[in-house]
C-alpha cells in the first residue's frame, strides 16, 4: 500500500489502480495533489490470473472474463474486492475519519471497484471518483442520477460539456460557479 502518512488528518482519500497496475502510479499521479490534511492511500490489488490477458497473473482486483457488455462478471471476485475495501473505510473510521470525509476513487477496474464498493458501502461516503469505468454488477433499481446521503452525484460521459451535462442531467445540477 502506497501514500502518506501524517499525524494531523481529518479527511481521507483511497484511490484504486487499474488492471495490471499498482498502488505506486497512483500515488504518484496524487502527489501533486497532496492537502496537509488529507491521509492518501492507494492499496495494491493481489497478483491472480486474469482471464482477459490469457490468464496471466498481475494485480487485479478481480477476474475480468472480457470487455462486452454481455461479458461473464467475477461476481464473488467483484464482492470479495469490495469487502477488503469497506475493511480501509473501516480503518480510517476506526482512526478518526469519518465516512463523510472519505473519498473513494479508481481507475478502470479500481474506478470500477470504487464505484460498486460506494453504491454498496452501509456508510454514505465524502464522494466517490470512478474514472474511465463501468459499474460491474449492476445493483436493482438505482437510478440513471443517483442520490447519496442527500447530495446529487452527476455522471459525466468523457466528451459531452460538462456544464451541459450537468444542466440536463437526471440530477438537474445548476454549473453557475463552477470553473
Amino acid at each position: 500500500m502506497c501514500g502518506n502518512s501524517m499525524s494531523q488528518e481529518t479527511a481521507a482519500v483511497i484511490f484504486l489502480h487499474g488492471l495490471g497496475d499498482t498502488g505506486h502510479s497512483c500515488a504518484d499521479a496524487l502527489s501533486t495533489l497532496r492537502l496537509p490534511y488529507v491521509k492518501y492511500t492507494c492499496p495494491h490489488a493481489p497478483r491472480t490470473p486474469a482471464t482477459l490477458n490469457m490468464k496471466m497473473a498481475m494485480p487485479s482486483w478481480f477476474d475480468l472474463m472480457g470487455l462486452s457488455p454481455d461479458a461473464p462478471e467475477d461476481k464473488a471476485g467483484i464482492k470479495k474486492a469490495a469487502e477488503s475495501i469497506k475493511a480501509l473505510i473501516e480503518y480510517e473510521m476506526k482512526n478518526g475519519i469519518p465516512a463523510n470525509r472519505i473519498v473513494l476513487g479508481g481507475f478502470s477496474q479500481g474506478g470500477a471497484l470504487s464505484l460498486f464498493t460506494a453504491l454498496t458501502c452501509p456508510h454514505p461516503l465524502a464522494g466517490t471518483v470512478a474514472l474511465c469505468c463501468w459499474l460491474p454488477l449492476p445493483l436493482p433499481g438505482l437510478p440513471p442520477g443517483i442520490l447519496r446521503g442527500g447530495l446529487p452525484s452527476a455522471v459525466l460521459t468523457w466528451g459531452l460539456d460538462p456544464a451541459s451535462a450537468l444542466r440536463s442531467g437526471p440530477a438537474g445540477l445548476d454549473p453557475e460557479g463552477i470553473p
